[in-house]
């Protein structure tokens, strides 16, 4: 996959929301849930977006919470945004989070030399940064497509 169609994929979700990570059913591809939307006043649909990150042999997903702010975050009633709106701590209850900083194009790792030279294509390492969550994955291709409104991952034909 060519680094500048990569990068501009990823640079196209900047700022929206994600609603859900983790690999697929068939837990070979890892994938990424945006829920993209624009300003009320240009008439631009909400709409999901599935970044399917193909042949993801690496997937690792750590806290971009502090600890401080983790440690007034684990009161159950922080978990639904009901409860949780008025209470001190990171409420997890909003069911997504910011892709703020984003996602970026790293520069190539010596995984990704490996994994390119053993499967003769193109491997990348890739960066999502949200409020929450920072992910690094290790993959070959990317593929965005819609998804419709109410989209489980879990469900499988």
């Amino acid at each position: 996959m060519d680094a500048a169609a990569l990068e501009q994929m990823l640079d196209e979700s900047f700022d929206h929301g994600v609603v859900h990570h983790g690999y697929t059913t068939y837990m070979r591809d890892y994938e990424v849930i945006v829920y993209m939307t624009a300003a009320p006043g240009t008439g631009v649909e909400p709409s999901y977006l599935r970044y399917l990150f193909r042949f993801c042999v690496e997937a690792r997903c750590d806290t971009s919470v502090p600890a401080e702010t983790w440690q007034r975050s684990m009161d159950d009633r922080l978990i639904d945004h009901e409860t949780g709106v008025d209470l001190d701590g990171f409420v997890w209850g909003v069911k997504w989070h910011a892709m703020y900083p984003g996602a970026k194009l790293l520069p190539p790792s010596d995984a990704a030399r490996r994994w390119s030279h053993a499967l003769g294509i193109d491997f990348h390492d890739v960066l999502i940064e949200t409020d929450a969550h920072r992910l690094t994955l290790l993959f070959a291709d990317l593929q965005v497509t819609e998804v419709p409104v109410g989209y489980t991952p879990f469900v499988t034909d």
